[in-house]
């Protein structure tokens, strides 16, 4: 265990987007709390880039193979972004050196792999957390404690559409245009990548998933083996409800579909996670906005896994809670290809108990 006011030293293993707009703002934000001590890029123009801009030794603390550096014996935490297909095999390997880990989801590129991350922390004796940002997002947090709570009667049903139109991002300065997600050597492609953050916050909020039905719309672009997806699941605390998601396409009236969960006595709705504001209307008429800062799931992470590197808390996403998320990608793949209902989970783990 940690000393309670020691900085923690942290290794990175990947300086694409996921760390320049995701990671590194959240350790800027708790640079109390944590040091980033080495960085690693098989880009070693960007590796040095990201070494000066941190003013790290270009010559001791910029790395272009992570076997190598993961061998420094000052680091505590290896933080890990790489391509989907690399996470496993990488994730693994660190574990063997006895340091924490930070994976970003998912902690596979099938459900194999998973399954062999997932006992990883186990075999050697580690703290790993599984970076599902949507897990540690203030807006899911908020609508889960309403549903438990029941501030507006007792859940029955929810509907839930997200558009991500992949093709309009793929030329801009974004995530779509890397070449690993426009054209992914994993099974589901976007649905793996992007969709499987809305069906976290899905089971952060109602549990444990008993069934799922899906259909799917084939198309020929390799992001995505399908154009749409419409899901209907059952949770095991028996809310039910539809998922869509569409990456090909755009949702161009406002205000959007998004989250609502139809309860006894009122609904729920959150138009999308950057808006800010869970409506909360009542069907007595009255009208509640719940504010929340968008995307702060990152530095919400981060500070739980310090507190669990301290000792002071539990990690709160951990490779058992967040295969269930990746097996629910897997299930919705099976049922479109199977034409059948699939059975998800076997147990009610981290379901919302009544």
């Amino acid at each position: 265990m940690l000393a309670f006011m020691e900085k923690i030293k942290v290794g990175v293993i990947g300086l694409g987007y996921a760390w320049e707009r995701l990671h590194h703002p959240a350790f800027e934000e708790l640079a109390d709390r944590y040091q980033i001590t080495a960085i690693c890029d098989i880009n070693r123009g960007r590796a040095e880039y990201w070494g000066q801009r941190l003013g790290l030794d270009i010559n001791r603390d910029v790395y272009t193979n992570y076997l190598t550096m993961v061998e420094r014996r000052d680091l505590q935490v290896i933080d890990i972004m790489v391509p989907i297909a690399q996470n496993h095999p990488v994730a693994e390997a660190i574990a063997g050196s006895g340091k924490a880990i930070i994976l970003e989801k998912p902690m596979g590129a099938s459900v194999e792999q998973a399954e062999a991350t997932r006992g990883l922390p186990e075999r050697y004796g580690i703290q790993m957390m599984i970076a599902e940002n949507y897990r540690y997002s203030e807006e899911f947090n908020l609508i889960r404690d309403m549903v438990r709570l029941r501030k507006v009667g007792t859940p029955v049903h929810f509907s839930y559409h997200r558009t991500s139109c992949f093709p309009c991002a793929m030329k801009k300065d974004t995530f779509s245009a890397t070449e690993w997600r426009q054209h992914p050597d994993y099974s589901g492609g976007d649905l793996l990548d992007a969709a499987i953050h809305d069906l976290a916050g899905l089971r952060h909020v109602f549990g444990a998933v008993e069934y799922l039905q899906a259909l799917g719309v084939p198309q020929k672009d390799d992001f995505s083996p399908y154009a749409a997806v419409t899901v209907n699941l059952q949770f095991m605390n028996k809310v039910i409800g539809n998922f869509t998601y569409y990456p090909a396409g755009q949702e161009p009236q406002k205000p959007l579909v998004g989250l609502r969960i139809f309860c006894t006595q009122g609904m729920i709705y959150l138009e999308e996670p950057q808006c800010g504001i869970i409506n909360v209307f009542y069907n007595d008429g009255r009208h509640e906005m719940v504010t929340y800062r968008p995307m702060r799931g990152y530095y919400n992470e981060l500070v739980n896994f310090h507190n669990a590197l301290l000792g002071r808390e539990a990690l709160a996403v951990t490779p058992e809670m967040e295969i269930g998320d990746l097996r629910t990608v897997f299930a919705i793949l099976q049922s479109i290809t199977e034409q059948d209902v699939v059975k998800v989970d076997r147990v009610p783990y981290f379901a919302v108990q009544g």
